[in-house]
């Protein structure tokens, strides 16, 4: 066997056995560093309201969602009224596309201009960095921004921090106790500088997904997982009742989510009737009709004047027939306008009409997701290619959030059949309305994007994306036959790959073996039974020598 040099910058790596043993060891603390930057090395920066990850964030448009904004700003600074016991938790909850995160992400705003926002914490699942998908860094990141509010707090839990040095390792409701809850008891206690009170907004609780404690050294997948997302999101709420139920805990708390059942069921007022405030459903009480009217008009006019077209340019009745196509979905028209927004290869005209002929698909009229679902069906058909390209799709959502180094151009190198070929535009070209594609000059160093979960839950139900559905082993195979073909390509001493992709290359195997499960590779013939580690050897075989 002859070693060959396309990995010898490679980092980290033991071979011993053909097993990976691969150490990213992402939170690198001093033990001598003060207790708060301790702490704040161990939050999800990205998921804090104004973080820089989040700035294209979905905002509420000018003078919509007015009303929505209006009764959850009067709850936080009045409440319901109550005389004796207060309900300091409101569940804000909708379908998909009602706007749930944009009229977040406005109040948190607004609350912050008017000095009454506690902390804030933004799940997302589907195009975020680690620490917004899970709830390991849930309870840090609300006392690290506790500790920026007020200097009399940030020295309590600074003191707490120093007398428990532990408490990073214990489970949120110790967290919750020891950095939240016991830091303000101080504080309210003494009864010094200006009232507590305000907000702490959690949008997109139903995103988090289940933290799994496995045996990393293992290569065998497990056969279920430790835990469901569903566990772990009911853990944040009961951390939340259990918060607002003190008496010292100044703030009223906001959880935005789908109406997914563990949702339902925690604020069920027949199984918890004196804990929440009435819940909030966008989708029930406050018509989007006239917002979404709004966002259509403004948007139509900027795209008006863009291409010089005159006041005429939309036939009768555009906006009444969108409005009623988006059944009170703010995606729907968001995706609308982007499709003009994103140099789409059809001229705007020719978009609009074949819009709104659409509505000749529409198979009934008790579905408000159809038009939604068109649209999407639409969009992705306007590739050369609509399978391989939504195959392309899943991969970029499965690999992009485990790598820090899964940039647009490795991701692209990686799923490429021909690396000297531009794959990745011919497939995703016409898909900018729905991928945040970076530019060419940038995709070394910026990743992927999706604009809206809504992309993924059409495509992952067959009864929504008919002909485009994959199943979930043949994603996991594309990326395994994919990461198969490279370092068969790698064996090939006249081939040399960037020192980038080699280093999201050589630490591949480790981290997705855990997900591609027991897919069969279609590039490497082995046989349906054979075990999972022989199939990592094999491949690891093809990277580090050659016969």
């Amino acid at each position: 066997m002859a070693t060959i040099n396309n990995f010898n910058k490679a980092r980290n790596v033991q071979i011993d056995k053909y097993n990976f043993n691969y150490n990213d060891n992402s939170v690198n603390v001093n033990p001598s560093a003060d207790p708060l930057s301790k702490l704040k090395a161990r939050i999800a920066a990205g998921a804090i309201h104004d973080s820089a990850e989040r700035c294209d964030a979905p905002k509420c448009h000018p003078e919509t969602r007015v009303a929505v904004q209006n009764n959850l700003y009067r709850w936080i600074v009045e409440g319901d009224g109550e005389l004796e016991q207060p309900k300091k938790i409101k569940w804000v909850t909708g379908p998909a596309g009602t706007g749930k995160t944009a009229v977040m992400g406005s109040l948190a705003d607004r609350c912050a201009e008017d000095g009454l926002l506690g902390a804030t914490f933004f799940f997302a699942s589907w195009s975020a960095s680690i620490g917004r998908r899970r709830k390991t860094a849930f309870v840090t990141t609300i006392a690290h921004q506790l500790a920026q509010r007020r200097e009399d707090l940030k020295n309590a839990i600074s003191a707490a921090m120093e007398k428990n040095p532990d408490v990073l390792e214990k489970n949120l409701h110790i967290q919750m106790e020891v950095l939240v809850l016991a830091p303000l008891r101080e504080v309210v206690c003494q009864c010094e500088g200006p009232e507590l009170r305000g907000a702490i907004i959690v949008d997109g609780l139903d995103e988090c997904e289940a933290e799994q404690y496995h045996d990393t050294k293992s290569t065998v997948p497990r056969a279920t997982p430790t835990r469901t997302n569903a566990q772990d999101q009911l853990e944040i709420l009961q951390v939340l009742q259990a918060a607002s139920l003190n008496p010292h805990f100044p703030f009223r708390i906001l959880v935005a989510s789908r109406p997914e059942r563990v949702f339902r069921e925690f604020f069920d007022p027949e199984i918890n009737p004196p804990s929440f405030a009435q819940k909030l459903d966008l989708n029930v009480e406050h018509n989007a009709d006239a917002d979404i009217t709004l966002f259509l008009e403004a948007q139509f006019d900027l795209i008006r004047r863009r291409y010089n077209f005159p006041l005429s340019w939309l036939p009768p009745g555009t906006i009444r027939t969108l409005v009623e196509y988006a059944s009170g979905q703010f995606i729907y028209a968001a995706t609308v306008i982007r499709l003009f927004d994103t140099s789409h290869r059809e001229a705007p005209k020719a978009l609009l009409e074949a819009i709104l002929k659409m509505e000749a698909t529409r198979k009934t009229s008790s579905n408000p997701l159809e038009q939604l679902d068109a649209l999407y069906m639409h969009i992705l058909g306007s590739s050369p290619d609509p399978p391989l390209s939504v195959r392309w799709v899943h991969a970029i959502k499965l690999i992009k959030p485990r790598y820090t180094v899964a940039s647009a151009f490795n991701i692209n190198m990686l799923l490429q059949t021909d690396p000297e070929s531009n794959e990745a535009e011919h497939l995703l070209g016409t898909l900018h309305s729905l991928i945040q594609i970076p530019p060419l000059s940038d995709q070394t160093s910026t990743k992927y994007g999706f604009y809206h979960k809504s992309l993924f839950d059409f495509l992952e139900d067959p009864g929504r994306c008919g002909k485009l559905y994959v199943e979930e082993s043949e994603r996991r195979v594309l990326i395994w036959d994919a990461f198969v073909r490279v370092c068969a390509r790698g064996c090939d001493t006249q081939f040399s790959y960037p020192e980038s992709f080699l280093k999201f290359l050589v630490f591949f195997p480790c981290l997705e073996v855990a997900h591609v499960g027991i897919a069969h590779s279609k590039v490497l013939h082995t046989p349906p039974s054979a075990d999972w580690d022989f199939t990592v050897q094999c491949v690891q075989s093809l990277i580090f020598s050659k016969p």
